[in-house]
């Protein structure tokens, strides 16, 4: 049980025996202490005076005394601040925490909960190559997976691949006038990149068409449509639905161009999947959940034969669910594509990392689902996140004006090169092993840069404020760890040898963060933010680099000392590397 619980129950267990009353923990708030005052944790006294009738002074030296009194293990004495009673935790104590756990891989994860979550993160498109907000989207995903899994759960990540519809048919369309036979290969072009070039080509070719017609006297919305490019991009989408043999080929061929580019970058940043949906297998799901809801008259069919709900009385609005030729749309598919989900897996519930744009897509959705007494219906989960943005703006596929996510890991390996050869430190490592740290370094720095805001919040990313080495950032915190193994390469903590004798001010405040580890793992999974992990990092690395600046651990004042202090540096190296692998990102050994 973590400290806070601990305090919380003894807490419960003094005012019960004290004052006859029954309490919850809601009853009243437990903080650490400010570092400005004596103690450890805190016991917020406010909302406990009224039903007690007592001062703030009575309270707390009444309640003080008895858990002092009462459990003289945990505690070693208290003091009243103003309505604050502060409690000073035995150093026996945290002592504890760091002999059973310095050597614990586990330490900070969960028991087995029996239950299953599946993530689905990327959703790319096959018309273009990821770019920087698919990175805040891959590295949200994979990173929550993870944390849930530390959490208990068994987890399952998905995909859903959008490669179908007319965004997709206008660079098929874009490669058959201008592409002239060219292939990834014969161009020695990343499929990906060479199928999104075309992609912006179709919007460059679409743009002077649609010019050239209103400057022959056709009204411009008129032109848009008119566009010789764009009806040849409609009449491909209808070829596709009718299953075309040539459009089917150059489909394929184009998609498999684009996955394999897929591939190369997924593999680059550390992204996994465990199942892959493409939505050209699953936008005709969906029908039968319309049928289905007619029957139950959750969805009405109007005079045109297009099926509706309403949703206005939800505050919600209108929404059309089946078009009136019977083609599904995209919620209808969504809601198919979810039973699909739940039927192949049985999942308890089902987390989408979405934009913001789609709040209120996922809100439908999962509206409907309940209403249609789906039993996934309250699993549905939309973890949501706000758009990156770049100091100059944001960001345009179809103008050629994203930052591909590839571009952005090649420069910021470069930017970690410069960094690193700055420092000077790294002049025994070989070509390899250098190539090597700046992999590690560049992609720490990017997802950890990415992952420290909470992801509700939109952004701007800065390329070089993310890779100091000194400042709020993954490298801080990798570099942190590479020097704490360094200690550790000259001594091996012996645990047997450990005579306690007391914990001096800094040794205990490392000790009582690292000993919050488990708690800011069950936090980051319970509200799905990877921030709360990265923060918490972030202050162990800080924290440690006050204490080793302040204590040597080779000289310490005794052998007694060099042991506490050795432990604490293996406890410090776990964390931070166990931590750090939830975000997604390497530490090294050396740097």
């Amino acid at each position: 049980m973590a400290i806070q619980q601990q305090i919380q129950q003894a807490a419960i267990n003094s005012l019960e025996q004290l004052y006859g009353k029954t309490f919850t923990t809601k009853d009243f708030q437990i903080n650490k202490t400010k570092p400005e005052f004596e103690g450890d944790y805190t016991i917020v006294l406010f909302s406990l005076l009224k039903p007690l009738s007592k001062s703030p002074d009575a309270l707390g030296n009444e309640l003080g005394k008895h858990l002092v009194d009462t459990n003289p293990s945990l505690f070693t004495g208290f003091n009243i601040i103003k309505g604050f009673l502060n409690l000073t935790v035995a150093d026996a104590y945290w002592i504890d925490i760091l002999s059973a756990n310095y050597y614990n891989s586990n330490y900070g994860k969960a028991e087995n909960k029996q239950q299953k979550v599946m993530v689905e993160y990327s959703s790319p498109n096959t018309n273009k190559p990821l770019h920087l907000g698919h990175l805040r989207n891959n590295f949200l995903g994979w990173s929550i997976a993870e944390i849930i899994k530390a959490n208990g759960y068994e987890t399952v990540k998905t995909c859903i691949v959008n490669d179908r519809g007319i965004h997709i048919c206008k660079s098929m369309i874009a490669w058959q006038l201008f592409g002239n036979g060219a292939t990834p290969q014969s161009t020695n072009t990343k499929g990906d990149h060479f199928v999104g070039d075309y992609y912006v080509k179709f919007n460059d070719e679409y743009k002077k068409q649609v010019e050239e017609l209103v400057v022959g006297g056709m009204k411009k919305d008129e032109a848009e449509k008119e566009a010789p490019i764009m009806k040849a991009t409609q009449q491909m989408l209808l070829d596709w639905e009718a299953g075309k043999p040539e459009v089917m080929q150059l489909w394929k061929e184009m998609n498999s161009w684009v996955y394999a580019g897929f591939d190369e970058t997924y593999k680059r940043i550390g992204s996994d999947f465990d199942k892959t949906y493409y939505e050209s297998n699953t936008y005709l799901l969906g029908k039968k959940t319309v049928q289905e809801g007619l029957a139950k008259n959750v969805f009405v069919q109007k005079e045109d034969g297009s099926v509706w709900i309403d949703l206005t009385a939800d505050g919600l609005d209108e929404k059309i669910v089946q078009r009136k030729d019977g083609t599904s749309v995209y919620i209808t598919q969504d809601i198919g594509l979810a039973q699909q989900k739940y039927d192949e897996y049985n999942i308890d519930q089902s987390i989408y990392v979405i934009g913001d744009e789609q709040n209120y897509h996922m809100k439908v959705l999962q509206l409907i689902c309940k209403k249609l007494g789906l039993p996934y219906a309250d699993g549905i989960f939309h973890l949501s996140y706000g758009m990156v943005e770049l100091p100059t703006g944001k960001m345009k596929s179809r103008e050629g004006t994203v930052v591909d996510a590839d571009d952005l890991l090649d420069e910021m390996e470069k930017v970690a090169q410069q960094k690193t050869e700055e420092l000077g430190k790294v002049k025994d490592f070989t070509a390899e092993e250098l190539k090597e740290l700046y992999k590690i370094l560049s992609l720490g720095a990017l997802k950890f840069y990415l992952l420290r805001v909470d992801p509700k919040k939109k952004m701007i990313f800065n390329p070089e404020e993310s890779i100091d080495f000194h400042g709020y950032t993954g490298p801080f915190i990798q570099y942190t760890h590479a020097r704490i193994k360094s200690i550790l390469r000259k001594e091996t903590a012996q645990a047997d040898k450990l005579q306690f004798t007391g914990l001096l001010k800094l040794e205990k405040d490392l000790l009582i963060e690292l000993e919050n580890y488990p708690a800011v793992i069950a936090q980051a999974g319970t509200e799905h933010d990877p921030s709360h992990l990265a923060n918490y990092i972030y202050n162990i690395a800080k924290t440690f680099n006050s204490f080793y600046s302040e204590h040597s651990v080779m000289n310490a004042e005794s052998n007694e000392k060099k042991q506490l202090r050795l432990l604490i540096c293996e406890l410090t190296a776990n964390v931070i590397a166990s931590g750090m692998q939830l975000l997604g990102i390497r530490v090294p050994e050396r740097m």
